[in-house]
């Protein structure tokens, strides 16, 4: 495994600088590699990670576990919470990370140092003992990983707006094949404004 220090450095470059969060995702990041037994950051696509934010956790985790979205082995379910599962898809062993509730007080006492709660959590959560920082949750996925990563090249054509669906991420309704927008899942809805509107002249 690569040492913590490069490891915030790789983070710190994606995000323009260190913060507390990043180095809570660092950290995360080897204890989930450590708990499973895995040598990170991945050169495969071994492991899942499921980040629960988006934000500064997010590339801390990518620089530690060598998982990104891109490379589809990292999904971001956005529940407003600085919590990720790690998930084998060669064992299907399944952990979630979270930091204790009083991991920012005690960070404080591994920063003595620092001026102010900002300083004490970005030194602090770089020395306090893994178990000291995280709960750790055995889980199983409600989907499974198989379905999750889905298959190289599976493609549909949804029967309603005939856009192309990737990845298996189509719903069937009655018999038709419909995309997530389709078929009542959409994040947006169209409105009668048109791309003119939007254009700056």
């Amino acid at each position: 495994m690569k040492a913590l220090q490069t490891l915030l450095d790789e983070s710190a470059a994606r995000h323009s600088h260190l913060c507390p969060r990043q180095v809570l995702g660092v950290r995360m990041g080897l204890y989930a590699g450590e708990l499973l037994g895995l040598d990170l950051p991945q050169a495969d696509k071994r492991l899942l990670v499921i980040v629960e934010t988006d934000g500064c956790t997010v590339d801390g985790l990518a620089a530690a576990t060598g998982c990104s979205v891109g490379r589809r082995t990292m999904r971001i379910e956005d529940y407003g919470k600085v919590a990720a599962s790690f998930v084998d898809s060669q064992t299907g062993r399944a952990l979630r990370l979270i930091p204790l509730p009083d991991s920012r007080r005690e960070a404080a006492a591994y920063a003595p140092e620092a001026n102010g709660d900002w300083q004490a959590q970005l030194l602090g959560y770089q020395h306090i003992p893994a178990e000291a920082l995280f709960t750790v949750q055995t889980i199983e996925l409600t989907t499974p990983v198989e379905k999750i990563i889905s298959r190289p090249g599976a493609k549909a054509i949804c029967e309603a707006c005939r856009e192309e669906i990737n990845n298996e991420r189509e719903r069937i309704l009655e018999g038709r094949v419909l995309c997530r927008a389709c078929a009542g899942q959409a994040y947006y809805s169209t409105c009668e404004r048109t791309l003119e509107h939007y254009l700056v002249t």
